[in-house]
């Protein structure tokens, strides 16, 4: 009964998730979609933004990736690579095809960072810079970014990401509108695996044959379309992706930048961001954005998805325990009161309780009678709870952003979410109550990622 009233919380949570984003996507889509961006094109009225690109043996993608950043639509920009100590060839790359030179600037340390070897800069292109230091890990990488960075604004993006064009207009779109309101803002990440990507370009947007590519896709287009949506619409976001987010380096620093002992130091920024907002008084907001989109590579085997989800839910519970007073603390609003029992309850215990769930089910089948009555509930449930909102985020896809073109592409989408509860969300499932018993066992190790590189 436990189990099945759980189940039944969390349903009626993301039905509630579900039809505020359904109104917000709605409302923002009722607009016209067309609408001219010329005049975020105004350098006089534009936000020049630092765009930091932390990279760690990323030699794959990393030249590739810089040549989109370099192609993308805004009035000022600069580019800031930093090399953490990279032991393949990433540096050679960069320096070879952006003829890179060395140089020896003035940088303030505003942030505490691992030793900074040299810094570079493009001599065609001098709004380039490659930074070359200690190997620090991903959060003290955009720490050193942040140091050396000239403008206000800043943005942290994966060195395998590749953006859309006009990216950063519509993502910088609330922050310039707001007057400082918003200090922070993210968009949507889709999956580049089984696109076409040329130069750092788009080309056609597909789905790779992997099944295990094809439910990630799902995934994240439901996080990102139900959930994150339905949060943003009440300043309730606890995330902004470390993929592609843009925040105010005043904030930032204010805060005390990215903490480097977490290996969730998105998320445990975003909370600390908040926690400072209230503390001050300030009436700030960090908002979700569903259309600029940033293209990535996830992992196409098990061995390496395993690892990222279970890295995922430890620096999910240590976001969540370093910031614990927040939770049903009534100086912090609606963050104290939704958002932190949101992500204990569901996103954090949740694994537990559906492995629980699952176990009940195989044990029922062995006892019947009522036991297995309950199992079917509970079966049914997590049907519910898994494939038919994943379902529903693959229509939310297509009435709003249509990013796929082909309707063979939406009909494969949308039959993989009607298998999601019986083969892959018990596997995430697990990866995560691993991720738990790594927390127990006190392993702090991030796990190797082995990239193909997205572009050609």
């Amino acid at each position: 009964m436990f189990i099945a009233a759980y189940m039944v919380l969390v349903i009626s949570f993301y039905s509630i998730i579900l039809l505020i984003s359904v109104f917000q996507l709605r409302k923002e889509y009722m607009l016209d979609r067309n609408q001219t961006l010329d005049e975020y094109m105004n350098e006089t009225f534009a936000k020049p933004v630092s765009i930091i690109v932390p990279a760690y043996n990323e030699e794959a993608g990393i030249v590739a990736s810089v040549r989109s950043l370099l192609s993308i639509d805004y009035p000022s920009f600069e580019i800031i690579v930093v090399n953490d100590g990279s032991k393949d060839a990433t540096m050679d790359k960069l320096i070879e095809n952006y003829d890179m030179r060395e140089i020896n600037p003035a940088v303030r340390k505003m942030v505490e960072t691992e030793t900074v070897k040299k810094i570079y800069q493009s001599a065609s292109l001098p709004h380039l810079y490659l930074i070359d230091k200690e190997n620090g890990g991903k959060a003290d990488a955009l720490n050193a970014g942040i140091n050396f960075s000239h403008y206000p604004y800043f943005c942290s993006l994966d060195g395998d990401s590749v953006l859309e064009r006009d990216a950063f207009l519509k993502v910088m779109k609330p922050i310039m509108d707001s007057n400082g309101e918003v200090i922070a803002s993210s968009g949507s990440i889709r999956i580049a695996n089984g696109c076409e990507i040329q130069d750092g370009n788009i080309l056609k947007v597909g789905l790779a044959s992997e099944p295990l590519v094809v439910m990630q896709i799902i995934e994240y287009l439901r996080a990102f379309l139900m959930g994150r949506i339905g949060l943003s619409r009440h300043n309730l976001l606890l995330i902004v992706s470390g993929a592609f987010g843009v925040f105010s380096k005043q904030w930032v620093i204010e805060a005390g930048g990215y903490k480097t002992n977490t290996v969730g130091e998105d998320m445990e920024l975003v909370v600390r961001l908040h926690r400072l907002i209230r503390d001050k008084k300030q009436k700030k907001k960090i908002v979700y954005v569903p259309d600029p989109v940033c293209w990535t590579e996830v992992p196409e085997s098990m061995t390496y998805l395993r690892r990222q989800r279970r890295r995922w839910h430890r620096g999910l519970f240590e976001s969540l325990w370093t910031h614990r007073k927040m939770t049903f603390n009534a100086r912090y609003g609606l963050i104290g009161f939704v958002s932190f029992p949101y992500f204990w309850i569901v996103e954090f215990i949740g694994p537990i309780v559906e492995l629980l769930g699952y176990l009940y089910v195989i044990v029922s089948l062995f006892l019947g009678g009522i036991y297995l009555e309950f199992a079917i509930l509970i079966f049914l449930l997590s049907c519910l709870y898994g494939s038919l909102f994943s379902m529903a985020a693959v229509l939310l896809e297509e009435w709003s952003l249509r990013k796929f073109p082909k309707i063979s592409d939406l009909m494969k989408l949308f039959f993989y979410s009607m298998t999601e509860t019986l083969w892959y969300r018990p596997l995430t499932v697990f990866w995560r109550c691993e991720g738990i018993w790594q927390l127990i066992k006190g392993d702090t190790s991030w796990g190797e990622m082995k990239r193909k590189g997205v572009s050609g």
